[in-house]
């Protein structure tokens, strides 16, 4: 049976439901148990609605190594039955991206994967440095020849279409040709990242919106573009979708720390147990839910197994709400009565205390006359058996336990920290709970969610007592206030964080300072290039009689006094060299404040 026609470009986009909500490629964090999990709080007949992408993959290494395929990319079962990975049932509409700088390989890896999934995608906006050191992602934008073969060779003989993800270059009139560079070798959808391959880490700074509207208004209407950036919460997808006037809004670092930014929020008075909202409308999911639902997810798909039974989560008016649960036990006693199961192949029976053996072959059990006596070659061979049995024991426990390839497993540990980070800064345990978690240990993770269980009703009871406590949070940060105009607030942080910050055990996105503010603080430091760099430009606008902030004031006291020196110096001939030395400059240039380009 001849395959289906080849669909492009809109045609395409149409046929996977024109989404508007992608979820983005992330390295190791894009995984199949991820994508479930964001899409598991649409209603099931919606979760269709969004459009995922795989994690970057390598393609030469896809291409070249059955254990590297096997490992990232979880298609089949060995019975040849559908098993994760772009799996019908739930994990369509998909997107496998591959970073590549050979044509040959990037189609033999796209071949692996053209069964699975609806696209392939072409990774140009990775920045990192191991991009660069591999010379494929972002550090491909000056190579446009190889970018067009890589993409027109998949346009030509893949059997599904091709895509591309792209950052924005130095001008938009540079990006534009850009742009219609990657669709003319035939990508069906691009993404703009509104972000330069520079911003990253601490100089991250604001994707500009700008520059996308600018694209839009400029490619043909046929074109599918998505946009990347910016986006923190639920609201700032519709935003974009007015501000850039794209089809799509991609997330990445918003969905990390909140996997229900898709989702609308409940109605009030519908949030039931997993969605708080406070007595000011704002809220969020639990993050206890939010673990709840992750962790059901590696139980059932990934560990192919039931969940545990697990109780209802904690609500303040529950009769029980006014006593707080002891620490957890060891035993799992305490993860019995939260709703959670003993640790795997811990019953009760071996929960109790073994019964005290008639025999003892400790010394003072020898010298007691109630305790029998051994001969003594039963001892020696007893003595014998124990040493053995101790070699054994230290033998297991110094073994190196067997190395965990399952992506889904690998990446629990950093998912659990993005879903608790404003939770794990006040409850300590939490953190360092998890961080002794490894992977593929299920049981240390189920202490995790206990933990976070017991925080979270901690923190639910004390918001009824005392809700002003939480709701000032917003308030801490000076945003657009007394002493604050407009300006200020765009180059700051204060707003966003005043506008998302919620109680801890809400799920909430992590906003980063701006670059301004990290230099502000210390928390990077200049080169002694840029320095320098600044420095000049500082010193021209100086003596130009314009602040760094671009904006023109009133000339500098020391270009005014300069200026008024030379005056007298034509006047009076006699004193033209004595004014000459006279004019001081400032003895050192400080890095100017105001104007500095974020990201």
């Amino acid at each position: 049976m001849a395959p289906p026609p080849k669909l492009h470009g809109r045609a395409f986009y149409n046929s996977i439901g024109s989404p508007k909500h992608v979820l983005a490629p992330m390295v190791d964090q894009s995984e199949f148990a991820w994508r479930l999990l964001t899409r598991s709080f649409l209603p099931a007949d919606l979760r269709t609605s969004i459009l995922a992408y795989s994690p970057m993959l390598h393609a030469k290494m896809f291409a070249d190594s059955p254990k590297y395929r096997a490992a990232h990319f979880e298609a089949l079962k060995e019975d040849g039955e559908a098993y994760l990975d772009g799996n019908p049932a739930f994990d369509r509409p998909l997107i496998v991206q591959f970073c590549a700088n050979d044509p040959e390989c990037l189609l033999e890896a796209a071949k692996q994967v053209q069964g699975y999934c609806d696209a392939v995608d072409l990774n140009l906006g990775c920045p990192q440095g191991i991009a660069k050191r591999g010379r494929y992602g972002a550090f491909l934008q000056e190579d446009w020849g190889t970018i067009h073969r890589l993409i027109r060779k998949l346009h030509e003989e893949l059997e599904i279409p091709v895509t591309a993800k792209m950052r924005v270059l130095d001008t938009r009139e540079r990006t534009l040709e850009y742009a219609r560079m990657i669709l003319d070798a035939g990508a069906s959808i691009i993404t703009v990242h509104g972000r330069q391959r520079e911003q990253k880490g601490h100089y991250t700074g604001l994707a500009d919106w700008s520059v996308l509207r600018y694209l839009r208004d400029q490619l043909p209407a046929e074109t599918v573009m998505f946009a990347n950036g910016n986006i923190l919460q639920y609201g700032d997808i519709e935003s974009c979708l007015e501000a850039t006037g794209v089809d799509g809004v991609m997330s990445a670092e918003g969905n990390l720390y909140d996997p229900s930014i898709f989702a609308a929020p409940p109605p009030t008075g519908d949030e039931g147990r997993e969605y708080w909202r406070g007595k000011d409308g704002k809220g969020g999911y639990r993050a206890d839910a939010v673990l709840r639902r992750y962790m059901d997810i590696i139980h059932q798909h990934v560990m192919g197994r039931e969940p545990p039974e697990r109780a209802p989560l904690f609500m303040p008016s529950d009769s029980s709400a006014t006593t707080i649960a002891a620490p957890p036990a060891a035993d799992g006693g305490l993860a019995k009565s939260n709703g959670h199961s003993p640790p795997e192949g811990e019953d009760e029976e071996e929960q109790r205390p073994a019964k005290r053996q008639k025999l003892s072959t400790s010394p003072d059990d020898q010298t007691n006359a109630t305790s029998p006596i051994l001969s003594r070659k039963a001892q020696k061979k007893l003595e014998l058996k124990a040493a053995k049995a101790q070699k054994q024991s230290n033998s297991q426990q110094h073994a190196r336990p067997e190395k965990v390839m399952n992506p889904n497993l690998i990446a629990m540990q950093a998912h659990c920290f993005h879903i608790l980070r404003p939770l794990v800064s006040k409850h300590h345990n939490v953190r360092d709970t998890l961080a002794r978690c490894k992977a593929g240990d299920i049981e240390a993770y189920e202490r995790v969610l206990t933990l976070t269980e017991e925080a979270v009703k901690e923190g639910l009871l004390a918001y009824e007592k005392d809700p002003t406590a939480f709701e000032n949070l917003a308030e801490e940060a000076p945003g657009l206030g007394e002493g604050n105009d407009a300006s200020e607030v765009v180059e700051s942080s204060d707003e966003a964080v005043r506008r998302c910050r919620r109680p801890y055990w809400v799920c909430q996105p992590y906003v980063r300072p701006l670059p301004k503010e990290a230099l502000e603080k210390g928390s990077v430091q200049l080169s002694k290039k840029e320095r320098r760099k600044l420095e000049v430009e500082a010193e021209e606008a100086r003596k130009a009689g314009v602040v760094p902030g671009g904006e023109v004031a009133e000339v500098a006291r020391e270009v005014r006094e300069e200026v008024t020196a030379k005056e007298e110096a034509v006047a009076t001939e006699d004193n033209v060299r004595g004014v000459g030395h006279a004019v001081e400059q400032p003895a050192e240039m400080q890095v100017p404040r105001q104007g500095m380009v974020c990201g």
